[in-house]
């Protein structure tokens, strides 16, 4: 009877041991494609975000993608030019329209800004070097310099113009003939005067060619002396070392103070624009900017709000 008894419960025993066994196996077995499907799905969303960051940084040049990566837009501005790049001696805060269009390249690439002082010698110089990437400097566009920097749409439109001591009696281009002018090195604006004489019939023009005029060796009824600065120019008219300085009205503005007037011809429109590397990426890149900016009147707002209309 005892070994029926025992017998009983041990069939019981294995009884509940195999269904438990049975059990477990089930549950394995469900949990187990689950596992593997998690498993195999792991790498593929890996694969698949490694292909989105991918896909994301190709949306930029390799150049300007670069610039992102080191964190800072480096911007060739002028620095003595109020309403386009002034640099506040007392606190070295740059202010102007060309100013706030790099800072918004900048933001636009979710970078910061770095500010080196250009003039016109300088400033291709360092745009070929690799020191700035782009430049916003009064730069005005010729079909000449297109043939060695890129140029975006122009974002503003000047005028040469010519500031004399009152004391001068020169009130014309006609009180221009014989005399000494001021301007910066490595500009247009000689050029542009002579060409403007010519045109006025005040001088001949003899042996004048647009592709070799050379300012430092013109001597064709106007001569020219070149400064490295405006500043340095605006002191050597105080000084009488030149009876006229030249160069754009919106440049001359901050040098035309008492005592002294513009001439009353104004001529060879300057379109600025900004200077890039031929052929970069980013080329193509602030050019969208610009363009888009011209279109929804942000560009028209900066050229209002400092006064160059």
């Amino acid at each position: 009877m005892k070994k029926k008894m025992v017998s009983a419960v041990l069939a019981a025993v294995m009884s509940t041991v195999m269904l438990m066994g049975c059990g477990s196996s089930k549950e394995t077995a469900a949990e187990a494609p689950a596992e593997t499907a998690a498993a195999e799905t792991a790498p593929a969303a890996e694969e698949a975000e490694g292909e989105a960051t991918e896909a994301a940084a190709g949306e930029l040049a390799e150049d300007v993608q670069a610039i992102v990566d080191r964190g800072v837009l480096r911007v060739g501005v002028k620095n003595a030019v109020v309403g386009f790049g002034f640099e506040d001696p007392a606190t070295g805060e740059y202010s102007g329209m060309e100013i706030d269009l790099a800072n918004k390249i900048a933001e636009s690439l979710g970078v910061d800004v770095e500010f080196t002082a250009v003039t016109a010698a300088t400033r291709t110089e360092l745009l070929d070097s690799g020191d700035i990437d782009c430049v916003l400097a009064t730069f005005t566009i010729t079909d000449e310099r297109k043939k060695s920097w890129d140029f975006t749409t122009p974002y503003f439109t000047d005028h040469v113009g010519v500031l004399v001591e009152d004391s001068s009696g020169i009130t014309d281009l006609s009180g221009l003939v014989d005399k000494s002018v001021g301007v910066s090195s490595g500009s247009t604006s000689a050029k542009s005067l002579v060409e403007a004489m010519i045109e006025a019939g005040l001088i001949t023009g003899d042996g004048y060619n647009a592709e070799t005029f050379d300012p430092a060796t013109w001597t064709d009824d106007i001569s020219f002396k070149q400064y490295e600065d405006y500043p340095s120019i605006s002191t050597a008219l105080s000084a009488g070392e030149v009876d006229a300085f030249c160069v754009d009205k919106s440049i001359l503005a901050i040098y035309n103070t008492d005592g002294r007037s513009y001439i009353s011809e104004e001529f060879a429109p300057q379109d600025y624009g900004v200077a890039t590397t031929k052929g970069s990426g980013l080329s193509d890149y602030v050019e969208g900017l610009v363009t888009g900016w011209l279109s929804d009147g942000t560009i028209d707002g900066l050229i209002a709000n400092y006064g160059l209309n």
